[in-house]
């Protein structure tokens, strides 16, 4: 009798995502690794998270001049008594137009910080609540060589119903390729590249689009953090 050959069996998550093709039919089913998309944060996390984003954003060069930095003359512009006026200094007094500011804006730091700790649980967690909402949605490499048209990608996004939505498309290089192409003048779509994808623009997006080759990407990442 011939000896059984027993099979491997590789165990599932249970974690997976639709991949669509370029025509809009499930190409398959993409298991996702529980280490990233299936992370538990705090609510507050992922808000401090992006509060500390959108407050470092502010350039906080905003400026105005004091009456000592207006260029004018310090000439007084009339007598101190006798003309019935109020009484004035010079005509850099805030009081006259084109004169120095009272209280006004000066260039400020406004940058709040965050540790690195903290920002991998955000991302993290972002990515696992995008999950779970339902709200991510794999994309097969085919997309990379789609047909550089704008409309390709539009009657793309008609048949998964998603014309509307904001959405995220992470690719694996933030290179010039056709999907880039057919893609960019898409006024809902923002494109961003794996390695460079944060947590706030996945949680200000209500549908991320991801190719399996990003997946890849990001996991490698994680990883390399890790070590």
């Amino acid at each position: 009798m011939k000896a059984e050959v027993k099979k491997k069996t590789v165990r599932k998550t249970g974690l997976t995502i639709p991949v669509y093709d370029p025509t809009g039919k499930v190409e398959k089913e993409l298991e996702l690794p529980k280490t990233i998309f299936s992370v538990k944060t705090s609510p507050k996390l992922l808000a401090h998270y992006v509060r500390v984003f959108l407050v470092n954003q502010r350039q906080g060069t905003a400026s105005t001049k004091t009456r000592g930095e207006v260029i004018g003359s310090t000439r007084k512009i009339y007598r101190q008594k006798g003309t019935g006026r109020a009484r004035h200094g010079d005509i850099k007094a805030p009081i006259f137009v084109g004169g120095g500011v009272v209280g006004g804006p000066k260039p400020k730091n406004y940058s709040l910080k965050i540790n690195n700790k903290q920002k991998k649980k955000a991302f993290l967690g972002a990515l696992s609540l995008r999950c779970e909402t339902k709200g991510l949605i794999g994309l097969s490499d085919k997309f990379l060589t789609i047909e550089p048209k704008t409309k390709k990608m539009a009657d793309f996004f008609k048949k998964i119903n998603l014309e509307k939505d904001k959405k995220l498309l992470i690719i694996p290089k933030q290179e010039k390729n056709n999907l880039i192409l057919a893609t960019r003048n898409i006024p809902t779509v923002t494109i961003v590249g794996a390695e460079s994808v944060n947590s706030y623009q996945i949680l200000n997006h209500q549908k991320v689009l991801i190719l399996a080759k990003a997946i890849d990407v990001i996991k490698r990442i994680q990883e390399k953090n890790e070590n």
